[in-house]
């Protein structure tokens, strides 16, 4: 069974992300969040599904989501 990862797609500003978000879920993607303001969108899918989106029109490019986590306030270590 394929592994599920989260993704960040990153979204061309000359598409409404909407549209993109609609082939993006057409074509495997669980939409988790559409982040207009900064033209991006996340979800989860397998690695073949997500090598599939990068050929959508409108998608620039879809990376891993990472998990930052800065640490409490007043430490020396972040991350």
């Amino acid at each position: 069974m394929p592994t599920v990862a989260l993704w960040v797609i990153t979204i061309s500003s000359d598409q409404p992300i909407n549209e993109v978000a609609t082939r993006l879920s057409e074509e495997g993607l669980t939409i988790k969040d559409i982040l207009e303001e900064i033209g991006c969108i996340t979800g989860s899918a397998d690695d073949v599904t997500a090598e599939r989106l990068k050929h959508i029109q409108g998608v620039v490019d879809i990376a891993p989501d990472m998990q930052i986590d800065v640490g409490p306030p007043g430490t020396d270590e972040t991350w």
